[in-house]
């Protein structure tokens, strides 16, 4: 870990009257960090970035950047560059003239100007495309112009808020590939905000999943995966999500182990973890109520006394919606939760040293602040 964070916000909060959209967040994040601010609408995500950006002046708390305190000071001089959801290019203006408007306006030498753009240009596949106005660009091309526009600026850190939304599928699997490589072969920290999990498992060298406002837990991805510390945690990162059952409305043998014959306690089994049972095995009877074929897998998306839970089996199965079938999982898979604050509980029958391969629990904690030599910085990879 660096000596001092890059980034620095303490008790930051911000609120508008009665309505508060960040409520005290202590976020540090460190050079070359690929960071993703995640969780659902209102959350306040987008709340954080801008007020990083200096868009939104925080009501209480300090912000830093790079040891300095930016709190009071504008977004021209917080030394940062922004991608946003709508592209923001000029119509009217090429995309040459699109990357290098800012630099124009800063008055940069015209040699440096074309070096820069020369280099933006060949980093995000753009060479050839100079003289083509918006218009005449798809949506993946014009979302390589502002990260172009981002990369010339020649800042250390970039700030995006959701800027693959307006991207199909396929495209946005390949344009945050390429956000990942640029930032990681210029070595910028970047600060990405969406409320997509599978964006965020795929990019982040850490998540910061946020709800009402604060930090609910941060971690490396498979941290959050694999440790949820709230109910929240585990139905919102993964997909699809994790089943979240009543304890004391399972079969006996599928909640050996839960305390007071589980009342009070929810039951989290990841899709994957779901299985068909043997004639020996304890088991959850369930209705099919619909059949997604993937390929190598099956989403099998199922109703049972305790609620409604997706399988992800491998293959096809031989279910057919409407009939029935018996599920189960093993013991050591489960997550156990208080139902009524959601957080998270200890199991006996499951082996916390599995988890993470042995990590500190710490670690994957709310607070904990996960040192750069235990992430990988292969976040692409992360399925």
């Amino acid at each position: 870990m660096s000596a001092a964070p890059f980034i620095a916000l303490e008790s930051v909060a911000k609120s508008w009257g009665e309505s508060r959209g960040v409520a005290g967040v202590d976020l540090v994040i460190d050079h070359g960090e690929f960071v993703v601010l995640l969780g659902p609408s209102g959350c306040g995500k987008s709340t954080t970035l801008r007020l990083i950006a200096g868009l939104e002046a925080p009501t209480a708390g300090r912000i830093l950047i790079d040891g300095q305190d930016v709190t009071a000071l504008p977004p021209a001089k917080r030394g940062l560059s922004m991608v946003f959801q709508s592209y923001a290019l000029f119509p009217h203006l090429n995309v040459a003239e699109n990357i290098v408007f800012g630099l124009k306006v800063r008055r940069l030498p015209r040699a440096e100007r074309q070096a820069r753009l020369d280099k933006a240009l060949r980093l995000t596949g753009l060479a050839g495309y100079e003289d083509r106005r918006p218009a005449a660009l798809s949506g993946g091309q014009r979302q390589r112009v502002a990260l172009a526009r981002a990369i010339v600026a020649g800042h250390p850190l970039c700030l995006m808020d959701e800027p693959l939304s307006n991207l199909d599928a396929k495209l946005r699997h390949e344009v945050r590939q390429e956000i990942r490589q640029l930032q990681q072969d210029l070595g910028m920290t970047v600060v990405y905000v969406t409320h997509d999990q599978t964006e965020a498992m795929g990019m982040a060298d850490r998540i910061v999943l946020m709800k009402e406002g604060r930090i609910e837990q941060q971690g490396m991805p498979e941290q959050l995966y694999e440790r949820p510390v709230s109910a929240f945690a585990a139905g919102f990162v993964g997909s699809p999500p994790m089943a979240l059952l009543p304890a004391e409305r399972l079969p006996v043998g599928l909640r050996e182990g839960v305390a007071s014959g589980g009342a009070g306690v929810l039951v989290g089994v990841r899709p994957e973890e779901l299985r068909l049972a043997a004639a020996d095995e304890p088991s959850l009877p369930v209705q099919v109520t619909g059949i997604e074929f993937l390929g190598g897998e099956t989403l099998v998306y199922c109703t049972a006394e305790a609620g409604a839970l997706i399988a992800k089996l491998p293959g096809r199965p031989a279910l057919v919606r409407g009939g029935k079938a018996e599920i189960t999982w093993n013991a050591a898979s489960r997550h156990l939760f208080d139902a009524v604050d959601g957080r998270r509980l200890s199991d006996p029958l499951a082996p916390e040293s599995r988890v993470l391969g042995g990590r500190a629990e710490q670690e994957a904690s709310g607070t904990g602040k996960v040192p750069l030599a235990h992430r990988s910085l292969a976040g692409a990879d992360h399925p």
